[in-house]
């Protein structure tokens, strides 16, 4: 049925049909459509896993390795290597995980199945005409149920707009060239309004008593507002001088960590509408330009865990027995099913969570 509206949409027959031969349907994508560990998960276990030692360490070398292209993309597009990179960390451990969905497959499936069939429908269009185009072999087109796909995940509709051919070979290649991928990405945020000149913003402390209702990263005011009102830098420096416009995020409520940000913020955020998520990219990219953890702790008595902590809590529900699979760092249903029991032993209140507390608590028993 979607072999018409594809021809209108100009993929041609003969490409339609070969791409789509023996394709079924995939009902567990279905399941995903209603989960997104950015709007479900605490805050401190997102960025917790999402900024890590591990992946700084690793984004560093990569920054060194690959300090001529990012030189050059700089260039071009106005965007510093540190914050490509940190994108490319966040969507894809650089590299290391595309996903494993065949695309034609997820996007056909939710062209067809559960809800915004007509996104997806546009979405798998726009996959069947990169592929025409020659860009990407049809094997190799895989990434996220969603659709997304390449070293800092393309949605394909975002590839035609923005993907570009960095090295000139002919191809906008997302998946095995690193270069037009850190090149597209770095258009991306360009054209999302990033300006090379200002920071994407900062750690800030408020003044007891501060009034938050109404703020956020969409009301901005002046800094120098912010500066007559008592904030200051989380290191107890001033705020920057000036009237640069900034919108108070506070992701955890006043407790916790507060930030200022600024348009550059916005630019991130539009990569993927979530702020815990544009705030993982901006964290990184300080990290990985030598900063330091946020100085005001989460407001919670069991901090997140690190993927190498959530490895070790995996190996130590092993050692009691557990059945959760592979060692990945991924705390998923079974291994949330074997924390719960071990919760339980200990008396703990049994939530399924991975956190400090019974992390610790294993490491001594």
């Amino acid at each position: 049925r979607l072999a018409a509206p594809a021809q209108k949409a100009g993929v041609r027959a003969d490409t339609y049909a070969r791409l789509t031969r023996g394709l079924e349907p995939d009902m567990g994508v279905i399941d995903k459509l209603d989960y997104q560990p950015e709007f479900r998960m605490p805050i401190w276990d997102y960025l917790a896993g999402l900024v890590d030692e591990e992946r700084v360490a690793e984004g560093r070398a990569l920054l060194a390795q690959h300090a001529d292209t990012l030189r050059r993309v700089e260039q071009r597009y106005g965007v510093d290597p540190a914050t490509v990179v940190a994108v490319w960390g966040v969507e894809s451990n650089y590299g290391q995980s595309f996903g494993s969905y065949p695309l034609l497959q997820a996007l056909g499936t939710l062209s067809c199945h559960g809800r915004r069939q007509d996104f997806f429908r546009g979405e798998f269009f726009a996959a069947l005409r990169i592929l025409q185009a020659g860009h990407i072999a049809p094997e190799k087109l895989v990434g996220s149920w969603a659709g997304a796909f390449g070293h800092t995940q393309f949605m394909p509709s975002t590839f035609e707009r923005l993907a570009v051919d960095f090295d000139g070979d002919g191809r906008r290649d997302l998946i095995d060239n690193t270069a037009d991928a850190l090149a597209s990405t770095a258009h991306f945020l360009a054209r999302a309004g990033w300006r090379s000149a200002q920071p994407w913003g900062f750690e800030v402390t408020l003044p007891a008593g501060l009034n938050l209702a109404g703020e956020g990263r969409r009301t901005k005011r002046p800094l120098s507002e912010w500066a007559t009102r008592g904030v200051r830098r989380a290191d107890g420096s001033p705020l920057p001088a000036g009237t640069a416009p900034a919108g108070l995020l506070v992701p955890a409520g006043p407790q916790g960590p507060a930030f200022l940000v600024t348009r550059n913020f916005d630019a991130l955020y539009s990569y993927n509408a979530a702020e815990s998520y544009g705030l993982a990219i901006a964290h990184l990219s300080d990290r990985l330009r030598g900063g330091r953890p946020f100085v005001t702790p989460w407001p919670t008595d069991d901090p997140g865990l690190s993927r190498a902590e959530r490895r070790e809590l995996q190996g130590l529900l092993i050692l009691r027995g557990h059945d959760i699979g592979e060692v990945d760092g991924m705390l998923g249903e079974r291994s949330r099913v074997a924390i719960r029991a071990e919760q339980q032993r200990l008396g703990h209140e049994a939530s399924g969570r991975g956190g400090q507390k019974i992390l610790r608590a294993l490491r001594g028993h």
